[in-house]
């Protein structure tokens, strides 16, 4: 028998609480004003929170696309697909091999972890559980729900501080100031870095984003924090936005509209790099070259700005393997794709010693201390 009331009675993470509890297995669907959310359960546990076969608006799908995970190119092709076959998403990812299941299943919780999020905000509506509708594919994702909705709470309560300070989508951001080379950068900063310009809307930013909306606030708002980005003027709705530079939607996709290259995006992001590790390694060099004024230089291996300098070409050999799947044959790739200055493959005059493995799946770098 079905369970069935409304949210202003239970909320949804009350229904779900009582689900994990129980251990039920079936479909809770949640509707409000239009908006309906499935999740389905198996021993109290989350396995997914979209329609399972084949949908014309597969929201794990337009995720997929949205965080760069899949191409244009892979986007059509898994459409055409699904149109053909009515095969299940998940399962058509991986054993088309388009995406290991490990791999899946951690997107697969990102993506209920948002629509959980947006559900969690409802004041009313109504809900019915259904024990007879059950998810009938080889679960993928296996999320457990008190942790989850741990992680929701937290989530709502910091996007409430978020849209404190981005109370204006139509306002534009823009740099107003490097990170230090000593300073960690995210790769949702990086990339988020590579879109921010003065010229689009934040809006405009967070649809761009290969992340979350909750994850580009989240990296957005740490930047604003730490003082990166800035408002530089606000958008009059009535005026023409400019011409997009980063990758379209799945939308546009879907409607035929032409595609933003992805190219001009990844330049971006590389020539911010670039700068920051230049000025890392101009700073480094002018402070060394007072040291020695006072004191001899330290051997390589304590020295600090050495160390610093030798900890930027690692980001930069960790994020040209996160484009390409391996490592640099060489650091004169790294100079050749723009991720590196040709001076900054060498340390106080000395060159470095970089070997991959064979593989290209790791690698060793040290500073050649022949010379």
């Amino acid at each position: 028998m079905a369970l069935q009331g409304t949210l202003r009675e239970f909320s949804a993470t009350d229904i779900l609480q009582l689900l994990a509890t129980q251990k039920k297995t079936g479909c809770l669907i949640l509707e409000l004003s239009g908006q309906k959310l499935h999740v389905f359960v198996q021993d109290g546990r989350i396995v997914s929170s979209r329609s399972p076969g084949a949908t014309s608006d597969d929201p794990l799908l337009k995720f997929l696309f949205k965080i760069h995970r899949l191409s244009s190119e892979q986007y059509r092709g898994i459409r055409s697909i699904q149109n053909e076959t009515h095969r299940d998403l998940e399962d058509l990812l991986v054993n088309g091999r388009y995406l290991e299941a490990e791999e899946l299943a951690g997107y697969i919780e990102r993506q209920i972890l948002d629509d959980l999020m947006k559900v969690a905000r409802w004041t009313g509506g109504t809900y019915t559980f259904d024990p007879e509708l059950k998810w009938t594919h080889a679960a993928v994702a296996r999320l457990g729900i008190e942790g989850a909705l741990i992680d929701v709470a937290r989530r709502v309560d910091e996007h409430a501080r978020f849209i404190k300070t981005f109370d204006d989508p139509q306002r534009l951001l823009g740099v107003r100031d490097l990170p230090d080379p000593s300073d960690p950068i995210s790769e949702e900063e990086s990339e988020l870095f590579g879109i921010v310009d003065g010229r689009h809307t934040l809006a405009e930013i967070v649809e761009a984003a290969p992340l979350s909306d909750y994850e580009a606030h989240e990296a957005l708002y740490r930047m604003f924090d730490a003082g990166w980005l800035e408002f530089v003027g606000r958008r009059d709705v009535s005026a023409p936005a400019p011409v997009p530079s980063v990758p379209a939607t799945a939308s546009a996709i879907d409607s035929g509209r032409p595609l933003a290259p992805l190219d001009e995006r990844r330049f971006n992001s590389r020539d911010l790099m670039v700068t920051v590790l230049a000025v890392g390694a101009a700073f480094a060099l002018w402070v060394g070259g007072r040291a020695l004024v006072a004191k001899p230089a330290a051997p390589a291996a304590s020295d600090v700005f050495s160390a610093a300098q030798m900890r930027d070409i690692r980001f930069a050999v960790e994020l040209y393997r996160r484009e390409r799947g391996r490592y640099p044959r060489s650091l004169e790739d790294l100079v050749a794709d723009r991720w590196l200055a040709p001076d900054q493959v060498r340390i106080d005059g000395r060159p470095l010693r970089y070997r991959p493995s064979p593989e290209s799946d790791a690698y060793q770098l040290d500073a050649d201390s022949s010379r």
